[in-house]
C-alpha cells in the first residue's frame, strides 16, 4: 500500500480485496506491506471491527495475525529527533497531513507485536544493545528480531498468533507503567530505566512552560495526564517524543463534573477512583517517563518547583498567568 492514509482513501478498497480473496478461499494467509508512513491502529482496526456503512465483517473469516514494525537501526534515532514533518520529505499522505516523523514512528513501535530491526551491520554492537533496550522500554511486549538487508525466516513473521488489539491498545510502555499499582525503578544496562512522577497538587503554568522549555535531553519518551491549576476542571494530556511535546484537553475531570454530567457517564453507581481526595476529587498528575541516563532525584525536584506553593494554593488561581493557547 502506497498511501499512509489507510482511513480515509484505502481501506475501503482494502476491505473489499481481503473479503474477495478470504471467500475465494485460495490463499491462506495474507502478507499485507503497508507504506512506511502508515498508521498502525487503522489498519488493525480494518481486520477487528464491523464496517456498517459497506456491511462488510472481515473477523467472520479472516484474523489478524500479526503486526510487524520495521526499525532501521542506522536511521532510528535521527528521525526519532527529528523536527521534520512528512511534508517536509515530501511523503504526506493529502494535503491536510501534518504528521511529525516522530509521531508516526513512536506510534509504529508502541503499537506492533514483532518489531524487526533492519540494517543491523551499519550499527555497532553497543548501540543495538542500546537501541533494543530504548525500544523494549517503549514497546515491552513485542518480539525483537535483528535482520541485515531485510533477510528473516518467515516463520518468524507468519502465522505467530500474537496478535491481540486490545492488548496491543494497552502494551505501550508508557501505559503499562501507569497501570502499575505499585513501580520500583529499575536501572538497566546503557542507563535505559522509567518512572512515574505522581503528584496531588497543581502546575503553575508559566513555571511548567519554563520547565518544558529547558526539558532533559536524558528523557525519550514521556506521556500523561496533568493537572494545570488554571484549567482546573479539564484534565491535561501530555505527550513527548523525541523533540516533539503536545499539550491538549483530555476531558472534565470527575471531581469537575456537576451531578447530571457524572449521572450520564456513570449511572447511579460512581466507580471507584483510585487515589479520590474529598477536596479535589480524581485532580492528579500522572507522567511516566523514559529515558537513558535520567537523573529522576533531579528531574523531580524541579519538576516539583513548577507546581503550586502553599500560599499560591490559597489564592484565586484563575488569576494566573497560563501561556499555553485556549483550547476549544
Amino acid at each position: 500500500m502506497s498511501n499512509g492514509c489507510i482511513c480515509c482513501t484505502l481501506r475501503e478498497d482494502l476491505l473489499k480485496e481481503v473479503e474477495r480473496l478470504a471467500l475465494d478461499g485460495s490463499f491462506d494467509y495474507i502478507l499485507i506491506e503497508s507504506t512506511g508512513i502508515g498508521e498502525p491502529v487503522p489498519v488493525a482496526q480494518t481486520f477487528t471491527y464491523i464496517d456498517e456503512e459497506l456491511g462488510i465483517d472481515l473477523t467472520k473469516f479472516t484474523r489478524l495475525d500479526t503486526m510487524v514494525t520495521v526499525v532501521d537501526a542506522a536511521q532510528f534515532w535521527r528521525d526519532f529527533y527529528s523536527k521534520e514533518t512528512l511534508r517536509d520529505r515530501g511523503q504526506e499522505a493529502g494535503e491536510d497531513d501534518v504528521r511529525g516523523i516522530v509521531h508516526l514512528l513512536t506510534d509504529q513501535v508502541e503499537f506492533c507485536d514483532v518489531l524487526i530491526l533492519n540494517k543491523c551491520d551499519l550499527v555497532s554492537e553497543d548501540e543495538l544493545i542500546k537501541l533494543e533496550k530504548a525500544l523494549h522500554a517503549m514497546q515491552p511486549e513485542a518480539r525483537l528480531i535483528r535482520t541485515t538487508h531485510g533477510q528473516i525466516d518467515p516463520r518468524e513473521i507468519l502465522n505467530t498468533g500474537r496478535f491481540d488489539f486490545e492488548k496491543a491498545s494497552q502494551s505501550a510502555g508508557w501505559i503499562r507503567e501507569l497501570m502499575k499499582e505499585e513501580h520500583t525503578p529499575e536501572t538497566e544496562e546503557y542507563g535505559i530505566h522509567s518512572f512515574v512522577y505522581h503528584r496531588k497538587r497543581p502546575f503553575h503554568p508559566e513555571r511548567l512552560l519554563r520547565w518544558i522549555a529547558k526539558w532533559p535531553e536524558s528523557i525519550v519518551r514521556s506521556k500523561g495526564l496533568m493537572w494545570l491549576a488554571t484549567r482546573n476542571h479539564m484534565a491535561v494530556s501530555f505527550s513527548h517524543a523525541g523533540t516533539s511535546k503536545q499539550l491538549g484537553p483530555a476531558g472534565l475531570w470527575v471531581g469537575a463534573m456537576s451531578e447530571e454530567e457524572r449521572q450520564m457517564h456513570f449511572g447511579d453507581t460512581l466507580p471507584p477512583i483510585p487515589d479520590w481526595d474529598e477536596q479535589w476529587g480524581d485532580r492528579v498528575t500522572k507522567l511516566v517517563f523514559i529515558g537513558i541516563d535520567m537523573d529522576r532525584a533531579e528531574i523531580e525536584r524541579t519538576l516539583d518547583e513548577t507546581l503550586l506553593t502553599e500560599e499560591e494554593m490559597l489564592m484565586n488561581w484563575r488569576e494566573l498567568k497560563d501561556p499555553f493557547p485556549a483550547w476549544s
